[in-house]
């Protein structure tokens, strides 16, 4: 089943104007590990709007090609939800030149493993295969991205939207606390804004879609224009580029496609609400709105959440399942878009506990880290985790999130595609006094929204 998995967090914003100004004539030589964050490519763009990235990493004959197209959930409208996912799943049904059920097949017999994956703000298909199977990959792209319109059927648009609907009956309404994401997005964001209903859509948006509708979806976003494709792994930079221009280079350009225009989200009071589910153990979800993909303040909430929740030595974690045995997990993240972003504490209370006592202790250590910047061990102990992830990352050319996920990332966020380097100096830059302004300035206690999740037999 092709699922819907969110992005993580990329890159920076550049420094300020006066940095600038008092940099040096000549910049410092690069460290070490600045060095090895290095990635060679080259880019290039084809006369539909094809945007391509060529990496040559020649440590194992494996390649890996990643594809995106920039439409996502945030590009649908009321009424209208779930295509960007549902066109997801349409993808893997067969084009003009590829049968139904053949793109897996061929590539499983090539011994390649592919996927797809759908966010507010893009969609996603990887083929990770052996090198000298390229061409196969970049045959079966190109039929799907020029012609899968032409053994597109009502038929075929109508078994795919019964599938979506079974994927979201299993992910929301019939998975335990899967209806407080829900919640929560409604909470958040206004009426209206893009980030407001789920990846994957309403039920009755689905139900209402149409085949028109469908086919209109996929001329406007999925053509040459709206796309990116970074080929990583063991090429040789010309033959690659050739062959991208054969298989590619003669799909129509497609329209222009207007960027989003969302409402302002703004949150200026406190939002509660409770809700009952057929589960066992009350869970609170406490929400705010925080700076968007790559703004000033990101990074440190990532750390921000690392120190509060991020393993067995974290400040809500000890206190809440270890030391006082109030709460069965506890997490905390800043789930980064491009249009903004929200940062979350959940805790799942254990039997004898309440809600309101695991509240408590959450609000006794945001207020401790606003008033008292997280100490140098803490901080480094959060950027050691995030610096060992990424690097561990960087080992792989293929699979979600290896290095050609992360060079088309950096590539649509509009730093290069090789921004490593500066990617993980966002967060090795970090004072401990960083972090407490993020969270003074983000986290406050009077704009934020608080959801509970009680068992139905507690109603």
């Amino acid at each position: 089943m092709k699922i819907a998995v969110p992005l993580l967090v990329w890159l920076t914003v550049a420094p300020g104007s006066l940095a600038w100004a008092q940099a040096p004539a000549q910049p410092p030589a690069p460290t070490a590990a600045q060095a090895r964050l290095e990635v060679p490519y080259r880019q290039f763009t084809l006369a539909n709007g094809l945007t391509v990235v060529l990496h040559q990493d020649r440590t194992v004959p494996v390649v890996a090609v990643n594809l995106w197209y920039h439409v996502g959930s945030a590009n649908e409208r009321p009424g209208r939800t779930g295509f960007a996912h549902l066109f997801e799943h349409l993808m893997f049904e067969g084009s003009k030149h590829v049968k139904e059920g053949e793109f897996d097949s061929l590539l499983e017999a090539a011994g390649a493993n592919n996927n797809g994956t759908t966010t507010n703000d893009r969609t996603s298909y990887y083929i990770d295969l052996p090198s000298n199977a390229l061409e196969l990959a970049l045959f079966l792209e190109s039929d799907r991205m020029a012609y899968l319109l032409d053994t597109m059927s009502p038929e075929r648009v109508n078994g795919q939207r019964d599938v979506v609907k079974n994927e979201r009956r299993q992910s929301y309404e019939n998975r335990p606390y899967g209806l407080a994401s829900l919640e929560l997005d409604r909470m958040l964001w206004p009426e209206g804004h893009p980030y407001s209903w789920p990846t994957i859509g309403n039920m009755e948006d689905l139900t209402a879609a149409s085949y028109d509708d469908v086919v209109a979806f996929f001329r406007k976003y999925y053509a040459p224009g709206n796309a990116s494709l970074v080929i990583a792994g063991d090429i040789d930079y010309d033959r690659t580029q050739a062959l991208v221009e054969k298989w590619f280079g003669e799909v129509p350009a497609g329209p222009s496609v207007e960027p989003v225009a969302p409402p302002a989200a703004v949150l200026t009071g406190v939002k509660r609400k409770t809700i009952t589910d057929q589960i066992r153990l009350a869970r609170l979800y406490i929400g705010w709105l925080s700076p968007r993909q790559f703004a000033p303040g990101d990074a440190a909430l990532d750390v921000a959440s690392s120190i509060l929740a991020g393993g067995k030595n974290s400040r809500l974690y000890r206190r809440l399942v270890y030391d006082t045995q109030m709460a069965q997990d506890v997490s905390a993240y800043q789930q980064s878009g491009v249009l903004g972003s929200s940062f979350q504490i959940v805790a799942t209370a254990r039997p004898g506990t309440t809600l309101a006592e695991i509240q408590r202790v959450v609000d006794e250590e945001l207020q401790r880290m606003r008033e008292q910047p997280p100490d140098a061990r803490e901080l480094q102990r959060a950027v050691n985790q995030i610096e060992a992830s990424f690097y561990r990352q960087m080992e792989r050319v293929g699979t979600y999130r290896g290095k050609a996920d992360q060079l088309n990332a950096y590539l649509a966020a509009g730093g290069g595609p090789d921004y490593f380097a500066e990617d993980l100096a966002r967060y090795t830059a970090l004072s401990p006094s960083d972090v407490q302004a993020a969270v003074q300035q983000w986290l406050t206690s009077d704009r934020r929204i608080e959801l509970s999740v009680q068992p139905e037999a507690a109603k």
